[in-house]
């Protein structure tokens, strides 16, 4: 699932135009309601933030080069129709007298956002078909706006580039013998000995993390499955938690941060009440989270708001002076969903892990012969 992303062509800018912006009617504009005492409220008197948030969306995390920061409700519904009579197409039944397909997959050039990530998710080879896939139907809207990235600082809808420090730290684990490292989608090869052992492999791949953030911090969408969180508050301990491989964050309230020698996979989160906002603060990352090509210096802040009874406003920064010269901030909307959260069977009759091990040993044996010529 961490394939590197297709580059910024022409026919992806107008697709990610086209997935940012699918439309179903709104619900109206988000609204501060800081001052609403008719909204649900926990016996100590803070929101109740409680219930299941369904977090698909088809607001990408960054917005491509000449698309706008938002779009008109006609715009919207136009892109939005020609996605969904992809998805359409997609669903129809194959037909059984269908030439093989080209040489080496698929390599043709995506239409949409979704259709790129489900390309690199699968490969020119194809990975996941219709049948695999919840992916949302919404866009995210803030205050009106129908939103075409998650990200809004920097105003260009854009994660900040690689300072000097993260692009050096890449450089050295890209000059690493192959069979001994991989790159991953953000450009960050994988550590020495990666395909040595299970334990080496990536936490999503092991099924222990969700991948694509999903588990947060921050909780972004995977834009494939499993996109149900469920919030679970008391007025010591808030948990956030996740469909995709049941990450459970737990929230300290009004907490002090574990000594700096004990890191987590999700980082170490506190929180306390600013007015009607949950504000969480999260730091003591480990190595093999990861995020984005990040460091152990990754810092998150998250504010959740109660907008109306059916809504949370999640706002987000990032920072790591490790890997960006600035922090950067996004914002989407979680939904309240009645859809009931179910087991995440990662591993049943999974032999991906087995097959990357045991294609890794392959690959050493073919070198050493090679190098024994």
């Amino acid at each position: 699932m961490r394939k590197r992303f297709i580059s910024n062509t022409s026919a992806l800018v107008m697709a990610l135009s086209l997935i940012c912006l699918m439309a179903r009617p709104m619900r109206g504009q988000l609204k501060n309601t800081s001052s609403n005492s008719a909204l649900p409220r926990m016996p100590d008197g803070h929101p109740d933030l409680q219930g299941t948030y369904d977090l698909a969306t088809m607001t990408p995390l960054e917005r491509q080069p000449g698309v706008p920061a938002s779009l008109t409700k006609e715009q919207a519904e136009a892109l939005q129709k020609a996605e969904l009579e992809r998805r359409d197409t997609d669903n129809k039944p194959s037909d059984p007298n269908r030439p093989a397909p080209p040489v080496g997959g698929d390599t043709s050039a995506p239409h949409s956002f979704f259709e790129a990530l489900e390309k690199a998710g699968g490969g020119a080879v194809g990975g996941y078909n219709r049948f695999w896939l919840n992916q949302g139907a919404a866009f995210t809207v803030v205050e009106g706006q129908i939103r075409t990235s998650m990200v809004v600082e920097p105003t260009d809808g854009r994660v900040p580039p690689y300072n000097a420090t993260a692009l050096k730290r890449i450089a050295a684990a890209r000059a690493r013998p192959i069979s001994t490292a991989s790159e991953r989608q953000d450009g960050v090869a994988e550590p020495l000995g990666s395909y040595d052992n299970p334990e080496q492999r990536p936490l999503s791949e092991r099924c222990l993390l969700g991948f694509g953030s999903t588990s947060g911090p921050p909780a972004l969408p995977d834009y494939f499955y499993n996109d149900l969180h469920q919030i679970v508050q008391t007025p010591d301990s808030i948990m956030i938690l996740s469909e995709m491989i049941h990450d459970a964050r737990i929230v300290r309230m009004n907490a002090q941060h574990l000594p700096q020698n004990i890191r987590r996979w999700m980082g170490d989160s506190v929180g306390h009440w600013e007015g009607e906002t949950l504000v969480i603060d999260t730091t003591n990352f480990t190595d093999k989270t990861r995020f984005r090509g990040s460091t152990e210096s990754l810092h998150v802040i998250e504010h959740l708001t109660r907008v109306d009874d059916k809504t949370l406003l999640y706002r987000f920064t990032v920072e790591d002076p490790d890997t960006w010269d600035r922090p950067w901030t996004g914002e989407y909307t979680w939904p309240v969903t009645d859809q009931r959260m179910y087991e995440y069977a990662c591993h049943e009759a999974n032999y991906a892990l087995t097959d990357v091990l045991r294609g890794a040993r392959q690959q050493e044996a073919e070198q050493a012969a090679k190098a024994g010529k």
